[in-house]
């Protein structure tokens, strides 16, 4: 009798306890093995996944964006931004589709910089110019990863060292970025440290399609820019700061990105200066609009320019599933400083020095419009 009391009175309180305890939350950062590189490493895919239901796929090879999941003004959502559901096709190369750049976004004349009296050749890998870190930049590495569980800012931490001679780069790079999805934001912080003055410029390149299919010459552009860098033919700036006013790159006012596109040779890959940035000051910097979709994107950033590039070398022989990527499937905003600035005293500095810390972010925010 006094045994059976004893199994009831269990069972009552195991029942009390199951019916007390709350669901658990739905995991909002996953991690799940991408597959495995010619060279033997592992690689990693994470998904974060916001309160909102933005949700984020990110690797660590390149410490790439691999997709982009954003709900239309009906609540459909779809990939906004290029990329491949497989390693396969990244490690086969890409045009860094949503990579980590380093470590000097964009181009240098020639692979040269002269700091401190001292002449440096980085590797070449764009016609005559150096381009986004050289042949083995900072999206062709494994980063190591570290999770940040958050109920509701799912973090994803990414650090790679640099090693002294790198590309040609001076001084040893400690490098981490960290991913952050915070309802309609994915927040994109760049630290780094070095043991020698170097050039340092980073940034992210994903290239952007609201639709999710088709071209972005319907989208709607604004850019926080009333001056741009002019390039020579090799895409080089000229080291001019020239307004936008009166010429096909003024998007101060939203603007149709095709309605003007052939009026610039090749198309859009130019920095655009920003209208005003205070050191540190996170400003609006540009607006991005489809208007079938209804999807919004803007981009706040702490960066004196960005770089619209409108995906002219796309030339079809890239293929996710049935979206062919031919030219103009997907544009870059890439938040930066100016390119090839270490030869150009006039443009702000991206030299970092021992002692000092490069730290800059940007914010990307989805949403939806009219």
């Amino acid at each position: 009798m006094i045994k059976n009391v004893i199994y009831l009175f269990v069972a009552i309180m195991l029942f009390s306890a199951c019916a007390g305890k709350k669901s658990e939350p739905k995991p909002n950062l996953v991690k799940e093995n991408f597959g495995t590189l010619e060279t033997g490493e592992t690689v990693d895919i994470f998904t974060l996944t916001s309160t909102t239901g933005i949700e984020v796929k990110i690797m660590t090879y390149g410490g790439a964006i691999v997709s982009i999941l954003a709900p239309d003004r009906s609540g459909n959502s779809e990939n906004v931004v290029l990329g491949f559901d497989n390693l396969a096709q990244y490690e086969a190369g890409t045009p860094f589709f949503g990579a980590l750049i380093g470590r000097f976004g964009n181009r240098i004349a020639e692979g040269k910089f002269t700091l401190n009296d001292e002449t440096y050749q980085l590797s070449i890998n764009d016609g005559p110019n150096h381009l986004h870190g050289g042949i083995t930049g900072f999206d062709k590495v494994v980063w190591t990863a570290t999770e940040i569980q958050h109920a509701e800012n799912p973090a994803l931490k990414l650090t790679y060292f640099s090693k002294d001679g790198e590309e040609g780069y001076p001084g040893n790079l400690n490098v981490a970025v960290t991913y952050t999805l915070s309802g309609n934001d994915l927040i994109i912080d760049y630290e780094a440290t070095t043991d020698k003055p170097t050039p340092v410029n980073l940034t992210n390149h994903a290239y952007y399609n609201l639709a999710g299919s088709g071209t972005i010459l319907n989208h709607i552009l604004t850019l926080n820019a009333n001056a741009y860098t002019p390039v020579n033919e090799t895409l080089i700036p000229t080291g001019e700061i020239l307004p936008v006013a009166g010429t096909p790159f003024d998007f101060t006012t939203p603007f149709e990105i095709g309605a003007r596109i052939d009026q610039v040779p090749g198309g859009y890959d130019h920095n655009f200066v920003m209208k005003s940035v205070a050191d540190g000051e996170m400003i609006f910097a540009a607006s991005l609009f489809d208007p079938l979709s209804g999807r919004i994107m803007e981009i706040y950033t702490q960066e004196p320019g960005i770089q619209f590039y409108s995906g002219n070398f796309l030339d079809g022989t890239l293929v996710s599933g049935s979206f062919v990527m031919n030219q103009y499937t997907g544009l870059c905003l890439e938040t930066q400083h100016f390119p090839d600035s270490p030869n150009h005293p006039n443009f702000p500095s991206t030299i970092l020095n021992p002692g000092e810390i490069y730290k800059t972010s940007t914010i990307m925010r989805f949403g939806v419009g009219e």
